[in-house]
């Protein structure tokens, strides 16, 4: 408790954080009141359509005249979820990756690196659309195809923090008393990593929100569920003549995609003891 209050009382001071913790909260609250506030189906028709903002549907209607505002609130809740469960396997994968290939270094390192390596050769987005062009596209495929294309980072980012890790005297005692590998890897190298990869684990997040929205927009979403890249393809034509059916899904995601950064640097600048006092 002790640990957990003073990361609070630094993360408080770091003002720039504050904000983007704030506002990602409000966009979760969003995500997670959709169901009560706008029940039903976000693709049915519940006013005429290109029906301005602020009138009888507070963000307006499309040109099949559904409700803009329940597509934000059910976007929301597919773009946080989609990004959210692809950043937790991307970390988990490249964690594993990157901690095997530092704590055990020679030929596993080597072929675990090159691995990466060829990974990263390949444009990220362009291999999501083409994995997804291989795969029918379903929010499971876009979850699957975002952590392979984000892993290889987390993995480079463990690798480096066990290599620094694994000669440490904490580390060296705990070989010499006789632990196996795994739980030397495990209990010791690895808790003591998770302050970096937590970081890029956050800021992974509003970049599986762009990818995803990017591959809803070229129409290889998700067609069963709404989202703000979705939107955004569907109102591109109509722009000159209907402005907020792109405006706003793309305000939602740059105030989204915003706010993870700020938060994520907060939580950098909190968690890092050499960059503490920048805040």
């Amino acid at each position: 408790m002790t640990g957990a209050g003073d990361f609070w009382r630094r993360f408080r001071r770091h003002r720039s954080g504050m904000v983007g913790l704030v506002a990602l909260g409000a966009v979760v609250a969003l995500a997670l009141a959709a169901p009560a506030v706008f029940p039903g189906d976000p693709f049915r028709r519940v006013g005429p359509p290109f029906a301005a903002p602020f009138g009888e549907h507070l963000l307006g209607t499309d040109v099949l005249g559904r409700d803009v505002a329940a597509g934000i609130a059910h976007g929301a809740r597919t773009s946080l979820l989609i990004a959210c469960l692809a950043t937790g396997a991307a970390v988990i994968v490249g964690t594993a990756v990157g901690g095997l290939a530092g704590y055990h270094g020679g030929w596993l390192d080597d072929a675990l690196m090159r691995v990466t390596e060829f990974f990263q050769t390949i444009p990220t987005f362009l291999f999501a659309i083409v994995l997804l062009a291989i795969l029918s596209p379903t929010v499971t495929t876009i979850i699957v195809a975002i952590a392979i294309v984000t892993w290889p980072p987390v993995a480079r980012l463990a690798r480096g923090e066990v290599l620094a890790l694994r000669t440490r005297e904490f580390v060296q005692a705990s070989v010499a008393l006789g632990m196996t590998d795994r739980r030397v890897l495990v209990r010791h190298v690895l808790p003591n990593c998770l302050s970096p990869i937590i970081v890029t684990g956050s800021l992974t997040v509003a970049t599986a929100i762009l990818i995803e929205s990017a591959l809803s927009f070229l129409g290889l979403g998700d067609p069963n569920v709404m989202t703000w890249g979705f939107m955004i393809g569907a109102g591109r034509t109509f722009l000159r003549t209907a402005w907020w059916l792109c405006t706003i899904p793309g305000v939602a995601i740059l105030v989204t995609v915003l706010a993870i950064n700020l938060a994520g640097e907060g939580l950098n600048d909190t968690l890092n003891p050499r960059l503490r006092g920048r805040s």
